[in-house]
């Protein structure tokens, strides 16, 4: 017999496998598509299912898969996850919550080092579903893809974790400062933040991308006063692997905001790495932060 929770939990996961096979056949809806075409006719293999998000991919696979044609970022084998690491002492025997796991590279880097057990939420039906293909390529036992919103996640009630690893996704949100709110909430260790970060001056280098950001808004979130400086994506919503935030723009905090809301939620013990202020997308660092 099925319990209230169990029914519930079945709806919504039905719901959401309509939501994402809906997404994966608006190409055979188009003028002179054929269903025909989402069958393989080769000899099954890593390829064919990397080939059905083909042209999407950012990640280039490692060992043994480095030969499969997919994307050319080696996020499987990054240097910030592996510095982040390093400061902390590791995650053997860890609880790892990680934000946007686009492709689960960093995910499987996790599992490597040891991690007890990863949740990974990500909101980009298809980065989910890349996800999943990795998982199956890789043989990840002790991780658990969710597909959703992780600010929706992040507000409820619920366990907390030793460790968040949220990279690249701060950006990308409506409220960042209360993202950093919420992983305080359920950081009980360490937080590994890589984040792009918003300076007039530095953002005025790159012509292009000073011209997405067309206004500032001063917000107060649980007692922290910053501003938001709003970025639009504009023609990227329309390229092939778009991996941004879920509406058609996205707030940017400043270096400082984003180095005194940590303070203020909690964190402590702030290091600073990759800090690349010419980063060709605009000022990036990482920061580890510690919690209690």
């Amino acid at each position: 017999m099925q319990t209230t929770g169990q029914i519930k939990s079945s709806g919504w996961f039905a719901r959401r496998l309509q939501a994402i096979g809906d997404c994966l056949r608006a190409d055979a809806r188009a003028p002179g598509a054929n269903i025909l075409d989402c069958y393989v006719k080769s000899v099954p293999g890593p390829q064919s299912a990397l080939d059905i998000f083909r042209g999407e991919w950012s990640s280039a696979f490692p060992e043994p898969l480095s030969k499969c044609q997919a994307g050319i970022v080696p996020l499987f084998d990054d240097d910030r996850v592996k510095w982040f690491l390093k400061e902390i002492g590791g995650v053997a025997g860890k609880k790892v919550l990680e934000l946007g796991p686009l492709e689960g590279g960093h995910t499987c880097m996790l599992e490597k080092a040891g991690a007890a057990q990863i949740t990974a939420i990500e909101a980009n039906s298809r980065a989910f579903l890349k996800c999943l293909i990795v998982k199956e390529l890789f043989g990840l036992q002790r991780s658990r893809f969710l597909c959703g919103d992780f600010m929706e996640y992040l507000r409820q009630d619920g366990p907390g974790f030793d460790v968040c690893l949220a990279a690249g996704v701060l950006y990308h949100v409506q409220n960042p400062v209360e993202l950093l709110a919420l992983l305080a909430r359920r950081c009980i260790g360490h937080l590994l933040l890589w984040t792009h970060y918003y300076d007039k001056a530095l953002v005025a280098f790159n012509p292009e991308l000073a011209s997405r950001f067309t206004a500032a808004q001063p917000v107060e979130h649980a007692g922290f006063r910053c501003t938001l400086h709003r970025q639009e994506y504009r023609t990227d919503l329309k390229r092939p692997g778009f991996c941004g935030g879920g509406k058609a723009t996205s707030q940017w905090l400043s270096r400082d905001d984003i180095l005194k809301g940590l303070s203020h939620f909690g964190f402590r013990d702030l290091r600073i790495g990759f800090d690349e202020p010419r980063h060709p997308h605009g000022p990036a660092l990482a920061i580890v932060a510690a919690r209690g």
